[in-house]
């Protein structure tokens, strides 16, 4: 679905960037395992006239993070704790990143790239029987994180074509394509985040959302034969290992 959505945004006259930001908010809706506005990311870039750069909208630290927060008394690592619930995350850097990337290289309007998937978390989409197995294996952790409901939670099993309707997503998407960045790191998206924060002992604040920037970055450039290779810099590793790999 989230194929469908980027290839319809190029047949409207939008170019690789604008494709590619529809993709990762459709992604949210209808495969948040592989892209989610609760997350982050990299992006390398090469324009058609050889121009090149890489984003780095990873998600950040918050300001009270510490050494030591996955740690016991005795210094043994509590390794649930950066794994799941309100600590384990960090401040997320997709909605920034596409918005960055959308001002340097967009063509289309921003409005338009989020369209796609507020129809289909405010409409629904039919999963698929793997979604339906992975929900229904994870219920008990979903229900653990979000004692208070979520829409990927239901009494019954879910079955594949079940309607996935996601509201409170749609309302989400709404104000990112309203307000962009700040329609996620200020205001009513922010507040819901850092109540849920304090509801589950995360340390996420209000300040930590409003100070996150995606940077753009000089990619790491290498060569293999006759191939000019352009990857991520830090702080990805895999950029710099792809090209030591090649160098080797």
């Amino acid at each position: 679905i989230a194929s469908e959505v980027g290839v319809t945004i190029l047949k409207k006259g939008g170019n690789a960037i604008d494709a590619a930001i529809a993709v990762q908010f459709a992604l949210a809706v209808v495969y948040p395992n592989a892209g989610n506005i609760g997350g982050g990311g990299f992006l390398v870039y090469r324009g058609h006239s050889g121009e090149i750069n890489s984003l780095d909208f990873r998600e950040k630290a918050p300001a009270q993070a510490s050494r030591d927060m996955y740690l016991d008394s005795a210094g043994n690592a509590i390794t649930d704790l950066s794994l799941y619930g309100s600590l384990a995350a960090g401040v997320p850097g997709s909605v920034a990143g596409m918005e960055a990337a959308h001002k340097k290289y967009g063509s289309l309007t921003w409005q338009s790239l989020l369209q796609p998937a507020i129809d289909l978390a405010e409409k629904g989409f039919p999963i698929t029987a793997k979604q339906a197995q992975e929900f229904n294996n994870n219920k008990s952790l979903f229900t653990t994180q979000n004692p208070n409901g979520a829409a990927l939670l239901k009494d019954e099993n879910w079955n594949a074509e079940d309607l996935l309707v996601q509201s409170q997503l749609a309302n989400t998407l709404k104000l990112v394509a309203e307000k962009g960045r700040d329609g996620f790191y200020k205001g009513e998206t922010a507040q819901h985040i850092v109540a849920e924060m304090k509801r589950g002992n995360g340390i996420i604040t209000l300040e930590d959302l409003a100070n996150y920037h995606a940077v753009w970055r000089n990619p790491v450039v290498g060569n293999y034969k006759a191939y000019k290779i352009i990857s991520m810099p830090p702080p990805s590793s895999g950029g710099l290992a792809l090209v030591a790999l090649l160098q080797s």
